[in-house]
């Protein structure tokens, strides 16, 4: 931490005695940890990220697509890529989450709110440049739908799927996997939600935790935003955002494959959620995941009973996701 420190002020020209002082904001699901510098005369983010677990030149790779495309992704100030120090500009700590907790959950609330966010996803499908980007292709969407079963089901509930369960569950991954390859591919930030965008007075929103961007289905992103870990909007609320953005960004598609595309992009990335949460628990003792796995089951089960394609393999999702 005093090495840390001591870079931080001689990479801002200050003397190592300059008042300031370097503060915890926050850890995430991975190695990273994130400091708050504060001087006399502004304040900075600081990311560690162990090199060893970590590489940041991708963080610095996509920070400079957003930004290049108009997106407010903060300005990197410093790295030390050998030690995985990265000095950041300062978003601030208001969280859309807050904001949007503050607003009570009302769609109606919530909507003006949300305007700004609705132009950066519009940006993020269009404007930014995604050559050289790992492909979001069937391999990875398989493998994050695996961490299911593998987490989940087996190590969590200690009810692994039976033969005839598995050629049912392989099937269902056959048709997310279908939907999600038909779809327009773009510029996919992964973790776009309320956590990871910070209201700002100007250039809002504030674009973090972006460093596993990814060639994907122009779906993913909106639904990540919408099937918020923390707040549960109305289903007509839902599609009402849902056509929202098929009209900035594919209105050629036709309302109802739309809908579809973004249920079912949604139901690939739940499943994975609730997989990833129960690993986080018992491989990487981070507790706090499993409490979060209900309102993720919730976006599975409804999804499963929208769509009779998925009538076969629903009695042995709700009975898992029910015994939670």
């Amino acid at each position: 931490m005093e090495a840390l420190h001591r870079w931080c002020l001689q990479q801002l020209e200050l003397p190592d005695d300059a008042p300031s002082a370097l503060e915890p904001v926050s850890g995430d699901a991975s190695f990273r940890r994130y400091f708050r510098l504060r001087t006399d005369l502004d304040s900075y983010v600081v990311m560690d990220a162990p090199p060893a677990h970590e590489d940041c030149r991708p963080f610095i790779d996509v920070a400079a697509r957003l930004r290049a495309a108009g997106v407010h992704a903060p300005e990197i100030l410093a790295q030390d890529l050998s030690r995985g120090w990265l000095l950041l500009e300062d978003l601030g700590d208001e969280l859309y989450r807050e904001t949007l907790d503050a607003a009570g959950a009302d769609p109606a609330r919530a909507e003006p709110l949300l305007a700004d966010v609705f132009a950066v996803l519009q940006r993020l499908a269009t404007a930014v440049d995604f050559s050289g980007l790992p492909p979001y292709d069937d391999a990875r969407l398989q493998q994050e739908l695996d961490l299911f079963p593998d987490w989940y089901l087996a190590r969590h509930l200690d009810d692994p799927f039976s033969e005839t369960e598995r050629a049912l569950w392989d099937e269902l991954c056959r048709q997310l996997l279908a939907s999600a390859a038909e779809q327009p591919q773009v510029f996919v930030h992964r973790d776009f939600h309320s956590c990871n965008l910070l209201r700002l007075e100007r250039d809002n929103p504030g674009v973090i935790d972006f460093q596993d961007a990814v060639i994907g289905p122009v779906s993913y992103d909106l639904v990540s935003l919408l099937l918020d870990r923390y707040i549960s909007w109305p289903r007509p609320q839902l599609e009402a955002w849902m056509e929202q953005f098929r009209q900035q960004v594919a209105a050629e598609v036709e309302p109802l494959t739309w809908r579809r595309w973004c249920d079912w992009m949604g139901l690939q990335r739940n499943l994975k959620i609730v997989g990833i949460f129960a690993r986080l628990n018992y491989r990487d003792d981070k507790r706090g995941y499993l409490e979060l796995i209900p309102r993720f089951a919730d976006y599975v089960l409804d999804v499963i009973a929208r769509y009779e394609k998925f009538a076969p393999c629903r009695d042995m999702l709700e009975r898992r996701l029910c015994a939670r």
